[in-house]
C-alpha cells in the first residue's frame, strides 16, 4: 500500500522540474524582446537641439529643461522661443549668434536678447549683456539676461516673475540696410539654478501658473454631446428697430446734407451776429459832425512893462 503514494509522486515531481526550466528559459528571451529595455526613439529625440523658432508669440518654439536650440536664421527677423520655468529657480538665458562672413557685411550689427514672462509683460535682466554690437570683422556675437528670482506669489500690481511660461525673444536693434536678409548661425542656451526650497517670499501661494493657452478656439471631443441650446432649436426673431417721425430725416444720405446744411446756417447767423455786435455798437448814432469847442488864447505878458 506504501508503494502506490510514490510511484504517483515521482511523475509529478518531474513535470515541475520541467515547468520550470522552461519558465528560466523563456524569462531572458522576453526581457530582450520587451521594447521598456531599449531606450524609445521619441525619448532620445527629445534630448537633442531644436532646429525650428516662432516668428511670433503664437508660434514660439517649445524647448524642455536642459533643452539647447540651433537654428538657421535670417539677419532682421524676430525670434521667439518658450521654456517653463517655477519657483525658487533663477533662469539664464545664452545666445550665441555666428554672424555672416564679414565680406558679405557693410556695417557692425546689434543684436538684442529679451525675455517676458506669460502674460507678455518684458521681465529685466539682472546680468548679463543683453544687447551687443558686432564690428563688421567679428564673427560672432554672444548675448545673455539672467532672469529674476521666480517668486512663489506676488502682488497684483508688482511686475515680478512668477511661475510660469517665459518666452525668449531674439531680434536686431540696428544693422543697415543692406545686411537684412543675410544667413546668420543662433544658438541658444537656458539654465536654472535653485529650485522650491529657495523661493522668497514665504506665506502666499500663485493660484495658478502664468501659463497662455495653447488650445484657443478648439472644439469638444469627439462624441461629446452637449444639451441643445433654446437658442439653436428655434430662431429669435429679428427686433425691430424703434422708429419716429424724425428718423427718415436723419437717416440714410440725407444724414450728411442735413447736418452739412444746418452747419453753413449756423455758422453763417454766428458771423452776421458777431460782426452786429462788435461794428454796430448799440445806441443813436450822431448824424453831423461834431461840435469843436471854443478856444481862449492865454494873454501875452508886455515886456515894455517893468
Amino acid at each position: 500500500m506504501r508503494t502506490t503514494p510514490t510511484t504517483l509522486r515521482a511523475p509529478a515531481l518531474a513535470v515541475s522540474a520541467l515547468t520550470l526550466g522552461l519558465t528560466a528559459l523563456a524569462a531572458p528571451a522576453a526581457s530582450a524582446a520587451s521594447p521598456s529595455a531599449s531606450p524609445s526613439p521619441s525619448s532620445s529625440a527629445s534630448t537633442g537641439p531644436v532646429t525650428t523658432a516662432g516668428t511670433t508669440f503664437l508660434t514660439a518654439a517649445t524647448l524642455a529643461p536642459g533643452q539647447d536650440a540651433k537654428v538657421a536664421a535670417s539677419t532682421g527677423d524676430y525670434l521667439y522661443w518658450a521654456f517653463a520655468a517655477s519657483e525658487g529657480q533663477t533662469d539664464t538665458v545664452q545666445v550665441t549668434v555666428t554672424l555672416p562672413p564679414s565680406t558679405d557685411r557693410t556695417g557692425p550689427q546689434t543684436w538684442s536678447v529679451e525675455l517676458f514672462d506669460g502674460l507678455r509683460r518684458r521681465q529685466s535682466c539682472t546680468a548679463g549683456p543683453q544687447n551687443a554690437t558686432a564690428q563688421q570683422g567679428s564673427a560672432s556675437v554672444a548675448l545673455s539676461c539672467t532672469l529674476r528670482q521666480i517668486r512663489s506669489w506676488a502682488e497684483p500690481w508688482s511686475g515680478d516673475p512668477l511661475p510660469g511660461t517665459y518666452y525668449v525673444r531674439l531680434s536686431v536693434a540696428d544693422v543697415p540696410q543692406q545686411d537684412l536678409g543675410l544667413a546668420a548661425q543662433v544658438q541658444l542656451h537656458v539654465t536654472a539654478k535653485g529650485g522650491a526650497d529657495d523661493a522668497q517670499p514665504e506665506g502666499g501661494s500663485l493660484k495658478a501658473p502664468l501659463v497662455p493657452p495653447v488650445n484657443a478656439g478648439a472644439t469638444a471631443a469627439a462624441g461629446a454631446t452637449a444639451a441643445p441650446a433654446a437658442s439653436t432649436t428655434r430662431a429669435a426673431a429679428p427686433v425691430e428697430p424703434e422708429s419716429h417721425w424724425y428718423s427718415d430725416i436723419f437717416s440714410g444720405w440725407n444724414t450728411r446734407w442735413f447736418w452739412t446744411l444746418a452747419g453753413g446756417a449756423l455758422a453763417a447767423l454766428a458771423g452776421v451776429a458777431g460782426y452786429t455786435l462788435t461794428r454796430h455798437p448799440r445806441g443813436r448814432r450822431p448824424t453831423g459832425p461834431a461840435p469843436v469847442p471854443r478856444q481862449t488864447q492865454a494873454p501875452q505878458p508886455d515886456p515894455y512893462r517893468s
